[in-house]
């Protein structure tokens, strides 16, 4: 799964259990595509701080999926529905066929 995808999966999940500020920069970052220069030039703050910032709502958003799984299960319910769906337009496919074979028996 690509990097960016993943934590924008985790910060939609978990983002709230984050402090105002980790939420904004990993937000900036994922979502607007910032830079680390551009975010601390936004809050007047060190790049390295931002980056710090980054790295630790990282740790923390892997650390709640951990300990949670609310992304793993939300990904196996949405697999199941898919495949639910699958199954249902396959049962739909037959029930049509069969209907066109009874009406074929009847008209004889």
């Amino acid at each position: 799964m690509d990097r960016r995808y993943r934590f924008n999966q985790l910060l939609d999940f978990y983002g709230a259990l984050l402090t105002d500020h980790a939420r904004e920069f990993m937000r900036l970052r994922l979502e607007e595509d910032m830079s680390l220069q551009e975010i601390a030039e936004s809050f007047g703050i060190s790049r390295q701080a931002v980056h710090d910032s980054v790295s630790r709502s990282e740790k923390q958003l892997e650390e709640f999926e951990e300990k949670l799984s609310l992304v793993k299960r939300f990904d196996e319910m949405r697999q199941s529905l898919l495949s639910c769906e699958e199954e249902l337009k396959t049962a739909r496919q037959a029930l049509d066929r069969a209907e066109e074979l009874f009406d074929k028996i009847r008209q004889m």
